[in-house]
C-alpha cells in the first residue's frame, strides 16, 4: 500500500504551501517507504509515498500520460492492467507499473473508465488542461481514503486522517465505490452491483462455480515483483487462501523470481488456538511457516501506536488490529512486502456466529449486505492500516468484485446455518472446497468453527485488555461518560480507555464522527442484535458472546475484571519470540 495526499484549489502556489504539503505527506511515509514524489500545478498539489510492488525500478509516482497533461497519484493494485494496456494500442507507457494505465484510460474514456479497473485502489487525477480533477475509491473500500474541506475553499484528499486533520475544517471517510468529480461538483456512485439493493437472489448453489470464482480471485493476486506470503491463522478463510496459492504458485512470474516455496505467517499468544491450527495447515501444505508469539503485555504496550495508525476507537477493530500490527512488523523484517489475507468471507457468507440466530433467509441476506457495505469501517480498515503501518501490503481475494457478485447471487437459503442438517456457518464455501480426490485441506480444518481473529490469537488477550482498561478507568469516570463523549458514548471501560487515546491523537469532531457506533453482538450490526432478546444484556464484539453457539462462549455477562486476570498481566515478556529467526526468503 502507498500513501497519497492531494491539495486541490487552495489559491496558494507559494513555496510555504509546498513545504506544508511535503510535511503532511511525510506523515504517510510509513505506508510507502520506498520513494516520495510531489507534483505541483498552480495551486494543486499531488503527493505520493510509494511502496514499490510492481515495477520497483521505474514506477515512481505521480504518474502521467504522454504529454504530462494528466497526472495521477494512486494507492493500490490494478490486477488487470496488462489487459487494459491492450485496449490502449495508441498510447505509450513510461513504466511497467500497474497504475500507469489510469491516466491513459482517462484520456481515452473520460470519467467512465473506473468500472474497467479490477483491483483495489484510491486515487486523485488532475487534468491540467482545464484544472478539473476526480477522486475515486475502490468498490468495497479496501484501500483507505479521506476527503476534507478547508476554509479557503480547497479540497484535501489523504490515505489517512493524519494527513489532513490539522488543515481541514471538516473531513470524513471517502465512500467506497464512489467518484468525486470537480466538473459535477460532488460525489456519485460508480459501483452499483445487484446485491447492493439487498433484493433476495434466487440462483441455485453451484459449488464448482463458487470454487472457480474464488480460485480465480486468488490467482490474479499473485501478481508481484517482490517477495510475498500468506497470512495463515488456521481458520477456514486464510487456510483456503494458502491452499489455493500453494497450488497455483508454480508457473507464475512470482515463482520465477522468488521460487515456488510459499511462506506463511501466524501470530498468537503461546498455546493459542490459531497457532496450533496454522502449524497443522502449514505442514499439510508444505509452506515455510513463520510463527510469531506475543504476550498480553506486548499487545498492551502497543495499543497507543495501534490507535494512532488505524485511526479508530472501535473496540473489536483495536482488539484484532493489535496482533496484526505486531505480526506485520515481523513480516516486514523478513524482507516481505506483500501478503494475501482472508478478510471478507464472514461478511459474504454469514460466517460470524451470531448468524446462527438469523430468523429467515431474507434477514440473513440483508445482514450480509449490511456487513459488506460497512467493511471499509472495520476489517478493511484493520487489514489496510495494520499492515501499512510497516510498509506491508495486504491483498484480500474474498473482496474481488467478480467473486462477490457470484457469492452474493446465491439463494441465501443455501447459506443459512442448519445444524440439524450438518450445515454450519459458511457451509457453502466449505462444501465447494471439499474435494475427496485432491483435498484442499484436512477435513477438520475445512470444518473448523469460526474464530474471530481477536479470539483466535488467544482468549486471554481480550480478557487482559479488559483488565488493563479497568485499572485505568474508574466507575466514576464511566458515570460521566455521556457528558465527556456524547458522540458514540463508550459503554465499557475498555471502550472508554481506547476513546481517551484516540481523542489525544485526533481531537477534531470530524475525527470522532468518522468512527461508526451502535450496539453489536459478536461483530453484528445493530439490526441483527434484535434476533435474540438475550443479546441486549451481553453486548460484546467477541465471538464468545454468541451464547449457545461458540464452543467456548462466555457463561454469563463478562465482568469488567475477569477472575485471574492479575495473573495474566503478571506474565510479561517484553520481547516478541519468533520460532524461525533469520529465515531468508528462498528463491
Amino acid at each position: 500500500m502507498c500513501g497519497i495526499l492531494a491539495l486541490l484549489g487552495c489559491s496558494d502556489d507559494s513555496q510555504a504551501k509546498r513545504v506544508r504539503v511535503l510535511e503532511l505527506s511525510r506523515r504517510l511515509k510509513h505506508r510507502g517507504p520506498d520513494w516520495s514524489g510531489l507534483y505541483q500545478h498552480g495551486d494543486c498539489y499531488l503527493a505520493h509515498q510509494r511502496l514499490a510492488i510492481i515495477d520497483p525500478a521505474s514506477g515512481d509516482q505521480p504518474l502521467f500520460n504522454e504529454d504530462k497533461s494528466i497526472v495521477v497519484t494512486v494507492n493500490g493494485e490494478i490486477y488487470n492492467h496488462e489487459d487494459l494496456r491492450k485496449r490502449l494500442p495508441n498510447h505509450e507507457f513510461r513504466t511497467g507499473s500497474d497504475c500507469d494505465v489510469i491516466a491513459h484510460l482517462y484520456e481515452e474514456y473520460g470519467e467512465s473508465f473506473i468500472d474497467m479497473l479490477d483491483g483495489m485502489f484510491s486515487f486523485v487525477l488532475l487534468d491540467t488542461r482545464d484544472n478539473n480533477f476526480i477522486v475515486a475509491r475502490d468498490a468495497i473500500g479496501i484501500t483507505s481514503l479521506y476527503i476534507g474541506w478547508s476554509l479557503d475553499g480547497s479540497i484535501w484528499v489523504s490515505s489517512e486522517l493524519k494527513g489532513l486533520n490539522d488543515d481541514c475544517e471538516h473531513f470524513e471517510s471517502f465512500p467506497p465505490g464512489h467518484l468525486y468529480s470537480s466538473r459535477e461538483g460532488g460525489l456519485r456512485r460508480w459501483y452499483s452491483p445487484p446485491w447492493f439493493s439487498e433484493a433476495i437472489p434466487s440462483t441455485p448453489y453451484d459449488p464448482l462455480v463458487l470454487r472457480r470464482g474464488f480460485e480465480n480471485a486468488v490467482i490474479k493476486r499473485l501478481m508481484t515483483d517482490v517477495p510475498f506470503g500468506v497470512l495463515l491463522s488456521g481458520g477456514l478463510d486464510s487456510s483456503l487462501v494458502a491452499s489455493i496459492t500453494a497450488r497455483h504458485l508454480a508457473g507464475t512470474k512470482a515463482a520465477t523470481q522468488w521460487g515456488t516455496q510459499l511462506h506463511s505467517f501466524c501470530v498468537g499468544l503461546e498455546g493459542s488456538p490459531d497457532l496450533k491450527a496454522a502449524k497443522e495447515v502449514a505442514d499439510y501444505l508444505g509452506t515455510v511457516h513463520h510463527e510469531f508469539h506475543f504476550t498480553v503485555q506486548d499487545g498492551i504496550d502497543a495499543i497507543e501506536d495501534v490507535i494512532y495508525h488505524i485511526e479508530t476507537y472501535d473496540v473489536t477493530t483495536i482488539r484484532a488490529s493489535t496482533p496484526m500490527f505486531l505480526m506485520a512488523r515481523k513480516i516486514k523484517s523478513l524482507g516481505v512486502k506483500m501478503v494475501i489475507s482472508g478478510e471478507g468471507s464472514d461478511e459474504i457468507f454469514g460466517g460470524y456466529l451470531y448468524f446462527h440466530k438469523a430468523p429467515n433467509k431474507e434477514e440473513f441476506h440483508q445482514e450480509t449486505c449490511r456487513k459488506i457495505k460497512a467493511l471499509h469501517q472495520y476489517d478493511c480498515l484493520r487489514a489496510n492500516k495494520s499492515t501499512s503501518a510497516w510498509g506491508l501490503e495486504a491483498r484480500v481475494p474474498f473482496l474481488d468484485k467478480e467473486f462477490i457478485n457470484v457469492a452474493m447471487d446465491i439463494d441465501p437459503q443455501w447459506k443459512m446455518i442448519k445444524r440439524d442438517e450438518g450445515r454450519i456457518e459458511k457451509w457453502v464455501l466449505r462444501k465447494a472446497f471439499d474435494d475427496e480426490e485432491r483435498p484442499y485441506l484436512p477435513k477438520h480444518i475445512l470444518y473448523r468453527q469460526k474464530e474471530q481473529f481477536s479470539d483466535g490469537v488467544g482468549y486471554s488477550w481480550i480478557d487482559g485488555l479488559k483488565a488493563h482498561a479497568a485499572l485505568h478507568v474508574t466507575d466514576k469516570m464511566m458515570l460521566n461518560a455521556a457528558h465527556i463523549f456524547p458522540q458514540n458514548t463508550p459503554t465499557t471501560k475498555e471502550a472508554y480507555y481506547y476513546r481517551t487515546i484516540f481523542e489525544r491523537f485526533f481531537p477534531q469532531n470530524s475525527a470522532r464522527l468518522s468512527v461508526p457506533g451502535g450496539a453489536s453482538i459478536a461483530c453484528s450490526t445493530a439490526k441483527a442484535v434484535e434476533w435474540d432478546a438475550a443479546w441486549s444484556n451481553n453486548l460484546d464484539p467477541s465471538g464468545r458472546a454468541a451464547l449457545g453457539v461458540h464452543l467456548s462462549a462466555y457463561d454469563k455477562q463478562v465482568p469488567s475484571v475477569s477472575p485471574g486476570i492479575s495473573e495474566i498481566l503478571d506474565d510479561v515478556h517484553l520481547k516478541m519470540e519468533v520460532s524461525t529467526p533469520g529465515v531468508a526468503i528462498q528463491s
